[in-house]
């Protein structure tokens, strides 16, 4: 962090910086932990040109998941730039490594949020990322429709754009509609974080459970359950309490993998071909 940004967020603040400390804070932006003498706090910040969209829809989503009063979020203070830098502070939550209650605890959190009653179409009022790629959140009345045309299409087009899809490889509009119309329930909307993995959760050193770095929008429940299960962190005792509340449905095994195919695609456009063999496994499985 440089010293004007560092001497602009005590101004900010209101409060004298003892110290700043890099810490782990995702893929697409620098992380610091500020010390003072009576708080810390939790900054990050990115120079790229989308970063303040970027800041802005984070905290727009943590906004929206601590107004349904069903899961710990932490609180933002500043969203801004500073010479053509972005910056987002929030409170630092001190974390500790999740033991089977806090997963026990994250699980029964997670199905509130899910189980509320929404009023609302698929979607999103505005449009967001995941990562550093946009998530278009235009809204559908059907669900079918709106993750093949805002989750699958962008995703599968920007894949074979830059050569990591051949067009061969990527099924028509018609065959994903028909496809996940036959393997998809009748969904009603729950609020979902959006890009639940091991990283955007944290157990406070209290033993609450925090969600942080969301990608939210209104769609069925089983997505996040299946970005919680594409990279494993997540113990047996969050699916029990999970499952507790929401009960598991008949297809929800086909259906995973539909949803995780969605991220294995972001994965693919993010981070390269080593992605490429999980899609083209489930556009064969399903679509071929």
């Amino acid at each position: 962090m440089t010293q004007s940004l560092k001497t602009h967020l005590e101004y900010l603040l209101c409060i004298k910086i003892n110290a700043v400390r890099t810490v782990a804070g995702g893929d697409t932006s620098r992380a610091y932990l500020i010390a003072t003498d009576s708080e810390r706090f939790f900054c990050k910040v990115n120079s790229s040109m989308q970063a303040l969209p970027m800041f802005r829809a984070e905290q727009k989503g943590l906004a929206v998941l601590a107004d349904s009063k069903s899961i710990a979020i932490p609180k933002v203070l500043f969203c801004s730039t500073f010479e053509a830098e972005a910056f987002l502070i929030m409170e630092y939550i001190e974390a500790q490594q999740p033991n089977p209650l806090d997963f026990e605890r994250l699980g029964q959190h997670l199905a509130v949020l899910h189980h509320l009653e929404q009023n609302s179409p698929f979607g999103f009022k505005t449009s967001n990322f995941i990562g550093s790629l946009p998530q278009s959140n235009t809204l559908h009345e059907d669900w079918t429709s709106f993750y093949v045309l805002e989750r699958l299409l962008p995703q599968l087009q920007m894949a074979v754009d830059a050569q990591k899809l051949h067009p061969t490889e990527v099924p028509s509009e018609n065959t994903l509609i028909k496809v996940c119309t036959t393997l998809f329930p009748t969904v009603k909307p729950s609020l979902l974080h959006g890009d639940l993995w091991s990283g955007n959760f944290l157990i406070s050193a209290k033993g609450e459970p925090y969600l942080i770095d969301p990608a939210v929008y209104y769609g069925h429940h089983e997505v996040d359950l299946a970005m919680t299960a594409l990279f494993g962190g997540f113990g047996n005792r969050f699916y029990e309490a999970y499952h507790e509340v929401v009960p598991k449905e008949d297809g929800a095994k086909e259906r995973c993998d539909l949803y995780q195919l969605y991220y294995l695609l972001v994965h693919l456009n993010l981070f390269g071909t080593s992605y490429k063999g999980s899609v083209t496994h489930i556009l064969t499985r399903y679509f071929g």
